[in-house]
This record gives C-alpha cells, sequence and structure tokens, in this order.
C-alpha cells in the first residue's frame, strides 16, 4: 500500500466525469488500497479516485460507524428528507462551507469482488456518500456551499 498525493482544488481533474469500472485488476485493487491508505492517513472519511488522479468510479467511506465501504460504480438510486451542516474535503484543505444534503440515500454499487451491493446511510454517512459520489461527476462541495467558505480555525472556535 502507498499514499497517493491528494489532488486539491484548481486542478482540472477533479472537473471531469470518471469512467465506469468493467472488471477488477490488480492494479485497480492496489488503487483501492492505496486510497484507503491515503484516506486514513490524511484524516479522511471519504476519497474519490478523481482525487488521487484516476478518472474512474471508485470511492472509500468509512465515517467510524464500524463499517467500510468500497463502492465501484455508485449510483445513488434513492433519497430523501434533508440535512445542512458544514461540509469539508481533502481536496479543498482547511476549508468548510455549509451544504444541504438529503438526510437519508441508498447507493447501489458494487464491492471489491464486483458484486452487486446497496449500502444504505442516514445523516452523516448519508452527506458522505452523496459527497463522495458528486466526485465522480466532477462536482466539488465547494460548488454547493450556501454562503462562504470558512477556514478550520474558525469553525473550532465555533464548535467551543
Amino acid at each position: 500500500m502507498a499514499i497517493r498525493q491528494v489532488r486539491t482544488i484548481g486542478d482540472e481533474i477533479l472537473t471531469k466525469e470518471c469512467k465506469p469500472v468493467k472488471e477488477m485488476t490488480p492494479r485497480l485493487r492496489q488503487l483501492i488500497d492505496d486510497m484507503l491508505e491515503t484516506m486514513y492517513d490524511s484524516g479522511g472519511v471519504g476519497l474519490a479516485a478523481p482525487q488521487v488522479g484516476i478518472l474512474k468510479q471508485i470511492v472509500v467511506v468509512d465515517v467510524d460507524d464500524g463499517d467500510q465501504y468500497v463502492l465501484i460504480n455508485p449510483e445513488i438510486i434513492f433519497q430523501e428528507g434533508e440535512q445542512t451542516g458544514y461540509e469539508g474535503c481533502l481536496s479543498v484543505p482547511g476549508k468548510y462551507g455549509t451544504v444541504t444534503r438529503p438526510n437519508h440515500v441508498v447507493v447501489r454499487a458494487l464491492d471489491v469482488n464486483m458484486e452487486p451491493i446497496q449500502v444504505e446511510g442516514e445523516e452523516f454517512l448519508a452527506r458522505a456518500l452523496c459527497h463522495e459520489c458528486a466526485h465522480l461527476h466532477g462536482q466539488l462541495y465547494v460548488e454547493l456551499v450556501e454562503g462562504e467558505l470558512v477556514d478550520a480555525d474558525t469553525l473550532e472556535d465555533e464548535e467551543e
């Protein structure tokens, strides 16, 4: 496993549509392992392949609920409710913004063995799934921010 460089806002690859994965290969398995290691090393809860420079429909998510998700070709097939809260991104370091997302989502995808799975998420998991799936379509959360972006230091001061 290896820690990969996380691409940051301004990098053109973050604005591109990703291609579906047709088959699992040793290189893609390595990519997934690297993405997980990079996400954990960076203190993130999700990471999409374009964030490490690969235009493939792969996301990894771990919001500390005891489950680690590897989603290949994910598609949000159901969403309901609404939640508004601060959101950040490894590709927009040190910044946060208020974003409204669905409160409940169902995602259909393939797992690492290319077997069909469904993941149902509420609250923070729903937010993370929506955020990471958006990366696969070239969308950063900053496009959805209500108001201004704030620095991480400002956010920490507000929470105290």
